[in-house]
């Protein structure tokens, strides 16, 4: 699968954008703040329906207006899908496939996109909500119904969370603690899904990842993944507390809890993380009536990146936490080739070249040269290997630069 076409209307610093798009390498070139990585960051949201560097869809509509369109024509095979959202700034976005309206969360059926750029270092060194963001967009391309089980999830954390704290400090009614039973029942169905889902994933993506970094760094380094899972004891949260839970438990734990496949079944591993959830529940009901806040579920959860047998987020250098989130990026693109039904993702790297020396750009040019299609930007030509600069888009001040121009 590829992207043939891809039109922007008030898409950041555009006003109107038409970029023609080739299989294998695209090349896009210009002086940093001119646009380049808003062509890639459109492309890579019609995948995972986000921006990897803003939370919220309004800086991606130019400045003055009201709504910003995303246009792409994609080829698979003989096929050809259009896809198109609409983001407004006041209503909910807009998306269409083939001219015919569906919901935006029903874009990432038909394109999938794996993008690594300087932002993810925060992957290895950052809080835990980069990395269950990280697990989510990747369950969600791998399985797209998901997305309605995080929506929901989200939705339903949300009411409890204003239900305790309508509680906290208060005596609690009897008619409280009855519709606080009932959004307990809610979370853990619903967040019993995620969690087997995240698990499934962590233990398909493992090898990939471990394959991926010996590539990079070279034989005699390990690493690994594991998930800390709050329902079982570990303490990760935004604020960088870190876990009491001895991480070579977790592992063993996690492999009893977790199922194979991305999403849950109806088996015995399904069973165990719902009443696993629901003693954990049970457990810190009191404090969630002290705080006011639900403190299990898999919105407190974490991905441990492990470094030959440490954790990679405090122990690892620079050039490791850069080589273990590159590792995680070329991983998910493996994954998705594996077990996506629309063939190859989309690989996108946004400025990369520049962080790395010359061996490792050869790594990473050997290692993405033979996906479908790789989007790739950069300030300085020179800075990309040669065999990845084929077909070349200049980019100037939120415009594309025509032949005569260059």
């Amino acid at each position: 699968m590829i992207v043939a076409h891809l039109s922007l209307i008030d898409y950041r610093n555009y006003e109107t954008a038409e970029v023609v798009l080739v299989p294998g390498a695209n090349l896009f070139v210009g002086s940093n703040g001119q646009g380049k990585t808003n062509l890639v960051e459109a492309i890579g949201y019609l995948g995972t329906l986000s921006s990897h560097r803003v939370s919220t869809d309004q800086a991606l509509i130019r400045s003055g207006v009201d709504a910003a369109i995303v246009r792409a024509r994609l080829q698979h095979g003989e096929r050809e899908v259009l896809l198109e959202v609409q983001l407004n700034r006041s209503g909910a976005n807009r998306a269409q496939v083939n001219r015919v309206a569906v919901k935006p969360r029903e874009l990432p059926r038909h394109i999938a996109t794996v993008l690594f750029a300087p932002e993810d270092l925060a992957l290895v060194r950052g809080e835990p909500s980069g990395r269950r963001r990280f697990l989510d967009q990747l369950l969600v391309q791998l399985s797209p119904r998901l997305a309605g089980v995080l929506a929901d999830y989200d939705r339903v954390l949300r009411q409890r969370n204003s239900l305790l704290k309508s509680a906290r400090g208060s005596r609690v009614a009897e008619s409280q603690l009855s519709t606080l039973n009932l959004w307990d029942e809610r979370l853990v169905e619903l967040g019993s899904q995620i969690v087997d889902a995240r698990a499934g994933l962590v233990d398909r993506l493992r090898p990939h990842v471990a394959h991926a970094y010996e590539g990079i760094a070279g034989a005699g380094h390990r690493a690994g993944l594991a998930l800390e899972l709050s329902i079982l004891g570990a303490q990760p949260d935004d604020e960088g507390v870190p876990t009491a839970v001895d991480p070579g438990t977790l592992v063993a734990e996690n492999a009893a809890t977790g199922s194979a496949g991305g999403d849950r079944g109806a088996g015995p591993a399904a069973t165990r993380t719902a009443d696993a959830f629901r003693a954990a529940v049970t457990r810190v009901r009191r404090s969630e009536l002290d705080r006011g806040i639900t403190l299990m579920g898999p919105h407190r959860d974490d991905l441990m990146l492990m470094l030959n047998d440490l954790p990679a987020r405090g122990y690892a250098s620079h050039g490791e936490s850069w080589s273990f989130a590159l590792s995680l990026k070329l991983a998910s693109a493996a994954l998705l080739r594996a077990e996506s039904q629309i063939g190859d993702p989309v690989v996108v790297l946004d400025d990369v070249f520049a962080e790395l020396d010359e061996a490792r750009r050869a790594q990473l040019a050997s290692a993405i040269g033979d996906y479908e299609q790789v989007l790739i930007t950069a300030a300085v030509l020179d800075d990309v290997p040669a065999e990845l600069a084929g077909h070349t888009v200049r980019i100037r001040a939120g415009r594309v630069l025509g032949a005569d121009e260059e």
